[in-house]
């Protein structure tokens, strides 16, 4: 819902006026509209775009050298007038003439029309490109409306217009660039105009509208939700049936104004690779917002497919308040060679004794037995970590231990154990993100350079000290202590308990399994407290009467350990004692 205004019907003119002050080094304000400073390079064709407001950065946020000289703002969702179009134009226009740019809708053809009218009639020679790239408005291109695919048409005869091009060549650019340029979009939520209480339209929960417009129109119909997979293949496979005898393509995913950033970059992620299984060459593709909708949610897809001239166009350089594209400093960037790019972290396993090698068999059961465990417990450790925390807890983890298993899948049979731990606590630091994901990975390289993979047996002691340098390695990089409701809660009673029935004689997996039972009862009586450090600090009355989400997961992580492990007799000669 848009939120911040003062009066309703004054909501275009006043963010126009704040928009104007913001960017006065490189704008004027003209009656109707926006012009950009002239350049000292001589005059230009005038490339005049425009429509209603509520796109941004459409339509003034693309005014700058190299992109549009104007822009004609009209009211939200709203055909400018003839008045404004014609007004903005004579201050746009620099003696070479002036092409008027829109989507293809009625009122803007009509009022467009006029203004272009009366600007010859006054000696301007004016002439009109229209954008017609929405593939689900119509089957005929000249019916189908113009929706992200402006940007792309805006750019290649704002960029001719930079490199001197004649009105005649500007004109022939444009709608060459128009015939090349395809879009289809969705919208999962419909926008809500400045005052109103609901939205235009709403898309039914769970199903998002095929083929929608950029004036707050719904899809031509609702389909389910479906994965970023799923939503790359129905973009792709429909503007590949339009497909012209041409190898590039210049992409734009847009985001309609809520959509984030990060789910346009993973959805970004699954096209990419989409086009190139279709052998279409991307050309510096732009993720991001171009052409919104207010607080519409919806994302949308254009192709402009290239010959040379129109790609020397899209890698021309532009300078505009939203749109910004210089070449001079990433070629002063020098990319790895093969070589670096190679010199990553290795993960060839150095020699290791028999009996490492059998630890490491046991390591790689005891991952995967955790995988399965975070797999299932993902949702629990989720909820109760959101009772005063994010809610991120059971995600992280999973998201840890899957990497260190993929990580630990890749050394080949007959590595050392330490050697395997040592990869998965790289991996996990690396993956999983967050306090718990560093401290996870540090502690797994501790237990790693504990153990050693030299051995030629490991007694109980040695597993021991093992888990207490996994613990030590966790106090001294959480600056935590016991009581402070963290993991630590649940991991120092467990350790202290080893310890003890180890010393008094008990075989290892004696003394395991009631030492994860110690570990169980500390981590429920984590509820009692309050957190004194992290996140849920803040939060801590709230907290009480909920354990601590990383206590309870390092519980549960001991005692599967303990069951996969089966100590002594998992370790063929039974050392482990």
């Amino acid at each position: 819902m848009t939120t911040i205004y003062d009066d309703p019907d004054e909501f275009a003119d006043d963010q126009l006026t704040g928009f104007l002050a913001l960017y006065a080094d490189r704008l004027r304000g003209v009656p109707g509209g926006v012009v950009s400073h002239r350049g000292q390079g001589g005059p230009q064709v005038a490339v005049v775009i425009g429509g209603g407001s509520g796109h941004y950065p459409a339509f003034s946020g693309t005014v700058g050298p190299g992109l549009a000289t104007g822009a004609v703002v009209g009211n939200i969702f709203t055909s400018p007038s003839a008045a404004q179009a014609y007004s903005v134009a004579k201050a746009a226009d620099q003696g070479k003439g002036v092409v008027f740019s829109f989507g293809n809708y009625a009122g803007d053809i009509m009022n467009f029309g006029i203004a272009a009218e009366r600007l010859r009639k006054e000696g301007i020679d004016t002439r009109i490109v229209v954008v017609t790239d929405d593939v689900a408005s119509a089957d005929e291109p000249s019916k189908r409306r113009g929706i992200a695919g402006d940007f792309s048409v805006f750019k290649a005869m704002g960029a001719a217009a930079a490199e001197g091009a004649s009105l005649d060549e500007v004109e022939r650019i444009g709608n060459a660039s128009n015939d090349a340029t395809r879009t289809l979009g969705v919208a999962f939520s419909g926008c809500t105009m400045p005052g109103a209480a609901e939205p235009l339209f709403e898309v039914p929960e769970g199903h998002l509208g095929l083929g929608l417009g950029i004036h707050g129109e719904p899809g031509i119909r609702d389909v389910e939700l479906m994965p970023a997979t799923d939503l790359a293949d129905l973009f792709v496979d429909r503007l590949l049936e339009d497909r012209p005898r041409r190898a590039k393509v210049a992409p734009i995913l847009n985001g309609l104004g809520t959509t984030k950033y990060e789910e346009l970059f993973l959805l970004w992620g699954h096209i990419a690779r989409r086009l190139a299984d279709a052998d279409v060459e991307v050309i510096e593709p732009e993720v991001g917002e171009l052409v919104t909708s207010l607080d519409m949610g919806g994302v949308s897809l254009t192709l402009q497919w290239l010959d040379d001239e129109l790609e020397r166009l899209w890698r021309a350089d532009a300078y505009t308040p939203a749109y910004r594209k210089l070449r001079a400093p990433l070629d002063e960037l020098v990319a790895p060679s093969p070589d670096e790019l190679a010199a990553g972290v290795d993960d060839t396993a150095p020699a290791a004794t028999e009996a490492a090698a059998r630890l490491g068999g046991r390591v790689r059961t005891a991952l995967g037995a955790i995988h399965d465990l975070l797999r299932r417990e993902e949702e629990t450790l989720g909820r109760i970590d959101a009772v005063a925390g994010d809610g991120d807890h059971g995600r992280g983890m999973l998201k840890g231990i899957g990497a260190a298993v993929s990580r630990v899948d890749g050394v080949a049979d007959g590595a050392g154990g330490a050697w395997l731990l040592s990869r998965a606590g790289l991996a996990w630091a690396e993956h999983a993100g967050g306090t718990s994901g560093v401290l996870w990975g540090s502690a797994l390289e501790a237990l790693a350079t504990s153990l050693t993979d030299d051995r030629e047996d490991y007694a109980a002691v040695q597993i021991v000290d093992g888990v207490d340098a996994f613990a030590e390695s966790i106090v001294d990089l959480g600056r935590a202590s016991e009581g402070d409701k963290t993991m630590l809660d649940a991991l120092l009673p467990f350790a202290r308990s080893l310890r003890e029935r180890v010393d008094a004689g008990d075989a290892l997996p004696v003394a395991w399994t009631a030492a994860a039972q110690v570990s169980v009862a500390a981590a429920s009586a984590t509820a009692e407290l309050r957190p004194k450090v992290g996140r849920a600090r803040p939060l801590a009355e709230k907290s009480v009467g909920t354990p601590d989400a990383g206590a309870t997961s390092m519980a549960m992580i001991v005692t599967v350990v303990g069951e996969v492990l089966n100590w002594p007799t998992a370790w063929e000669e039974g050392t482990a004692s």
